[in-house]
């Protein structure tokens, strides 16, 4: 019966992956834990640093933010491992999970080689004794090994991790850091400044990863109505065709695939109390839009100075600028009417929703290219930093490493720039070359927002998960307009074998009702 349970084990500790189109449904995966947040936290003592185990090793050091990891080779029968674990978490509580001190900088993460399942990866980095720690980038454990005598490896092997303190002291050594074990969350911590280095927009893909789950869970704290279900379909369609994350794509694609499951029109007409004790409310507050490893807690590009500032509001406008450069001239109205719709009708924020609805509705003449709509969409952007700036002035809420300005400063785009002068009133009157701010969004929020994970490979171009976009995509073509209706049919026919089969599945497993 071995080889029985070892099967039981391996769907147990079942493997990170980004992109789900085999996996099973959606609504079957209620109770998983991001394998990138803090596990345990309904026992007495959360245990920070990140189980891994041979089948999702490579894909949670590939995918993870963090510039460097520390991996624990441990063994749980080890009485020196037992007594090592709680110095151990004194120096991942620093780095892991949502409440972590110093976000984004350091995975730490335990692989325990007691496990049959994990004796080829021990075996792989030459673990001799237990505790066995190792440093290095993220990236360079995956797919690797390490030999004791091995020469030029950016993998070493921490010879003085003995205690939290001492393990912590090396770390610093690594970094040229001051970290300290009684850190406490930042707050007025000095942050590198996104001004001037053009290169720091590529984290903030991760930001748009959390904006996106934040959104999504947003939503589902308000019923849907049957009078907004259009606008947050629309709006899945365009996360579906332009998320900058390959992985919040396919999320979207899963939930608009199975919509009429989530949330079928008969059900919008239930009281609250009816539709919150249903089993369709718990598939979709169950379901992880962008995969297992989102959310992380914490913000990188979009971390404020203060822990009250920046983070979801600036990731959803870095998300809103990423789609804007990625449509298609001829899905630059719908773009625009499916982010003007989902900010009316599921923005919490009352003001800004309103002040954002009010400009929307300024716009009478239909967008036509997709350089009208971001152009649109910045100088809006603009007018409410504007508006927050004098607010944030007479109130003092401004966070002091990160005031609101008018974007993009000449630091980063002085091409942009043709003159400045002042105003009366002391404000900046710029006159734009907009053909030149056009190249700098597309740059910016385009290509530049992703190249990390062009880096890390972690964008697969598999006929499997397409076909499911495009799936998800045409699934409800009722609503997508004529442009990007063509784009879908066009991208369709490249996987159109794998797509049929994927939309098959799920008539067989429900049917389909029409949108009307």
């Amino acid at each position: 019966m071995s080889w029985i349970a070892a099967i039981l084990l391996l769907l147990h500790l079942a493997p990170l992956v980004f992109h789900r189109a085999t996996a099973s449904p959606p609504w079957a995966a209620a109770g998983s834990r991001s394998i990138l947040r803090a596990a345990a936290a309904d026992g007495p003592a959360a245990d920070y640093a990140v189980e891994l185990n041979a089948t999702n090793f490579d894909a949670a050091l590939a995918a993870t933010p963090a510039t460097y990891a520390v991996v624990e080779f441990f063994a749980h029968w080890c009485p020196a491992c037992r007594n090592y674990k709680p110095q151990y978490e004194k120096v991942a509580r620093l780095f892991n999970g949502p409440d972590a001190v110093h976000p984004g900088i350091v995975l730490m993460t335990r692989v325990d080689c007691a496990l049959r399942i994990n004796n080829k990866l021990c075996d792989k980095f030459s673990v001799s004794h237990y505790p066995m720690l190792f440093w290095g980038p993220p990236s360079k454990f995956v797919a690797a090994s390490w030999e004791p005598k091995q020469e030029k490896s950016e993998i070493r092997a921490i010879d003085d991790g003995r205690t939290a303190e001492r393990l912590l002291n090396w770390i610093n050594k690594q970094m040229g850091s001051a970290y300290g074990l009684d850190d406490e969350k930042f707050e007025n911590e000095h942050l590198s400044s996104n001004i001037s280095d053009p290169e720091q927009i590529a984290r903030a893909v991760y930001d748009v990863e959390e904006a996106t789950v934040t959104a999504f869970d947003i939503i589902l704290e308000h019923k849907i109505k049957s009078e907004t279900r259009a606008s947050l379909i629309q709006f899945l369609q365009l996360l579906v065709a332009h998320h900058p994350s390959r992985r919040c794509r396919q999320g979207s694609a899963e939930v608009l695939v199975n919509f009429d499951h989530f949330y079928p029109l008969d059900m919008l007409m239930l009281d609250r109390q009816e539709v919150s004790s249903g089993d369709d409310k718990t598939a979709i507050h169950s379901f992880q839009i962008c995969g297992k490893e989102v959310p992380r807690g914490y913000w990188m590009f979009c971390r404020g100075s203060k822990n009250d500032t920046r983070g979801f509001s600036c990731g959803l406008w870095v998300l809103l600028h990423s789609l804007s450069v990625r449509i298609e001239d001829g899905e630059s109205q719908f773009a625009f009417g499916a982010i003007c719709d989902f900010i009316h009708n599921f923005f919490i924020c009352e003001e800004c929703r309103q002040h954002f609805y009010t400009m929307c509705s300024s716009v009478s003449t239909p967008f036509k290219t997709t350089r009208d709509f971001a152009l649109w969409l910045w100088s809006t952007h603009n007018k409410v930093n504007e508006r927050l700036m004098k607010d944030e002035a007479s109130l003092g809420t401004a966070d002091p490493e990160f005031p609101k300005i008018i974007w993009p400063p000449k630091q980063l785009c002085s091409s942009c720039h043709r003159s400045d002068s002042r105003r009366n009133d002391g404000s900046i009157n710029i006159d734009w070359d907009q053909d030149e701010v056009f190249k700098f969004l597309k740059q910016y929020y385009g290509k530049t927002l992703v190249s990390i994970y062009q880096k890390k490979d972690i964008i697969q171009k598999d006929g499997a998960n397409k076909a499911l976009e495009d799936s998800a995509a045409s699934t409800n073509a009722i609503v997508v307009p004529i442009g990007a209706a063509l784009a879908i049919a066009v991208a369709s026919c490249a996987f159109g074998a794998l797509a049929c089969y994927w939309r098959s599945r799920q008539k067989n497993r429900k049917p389909r009702r029409s949108w009307n």
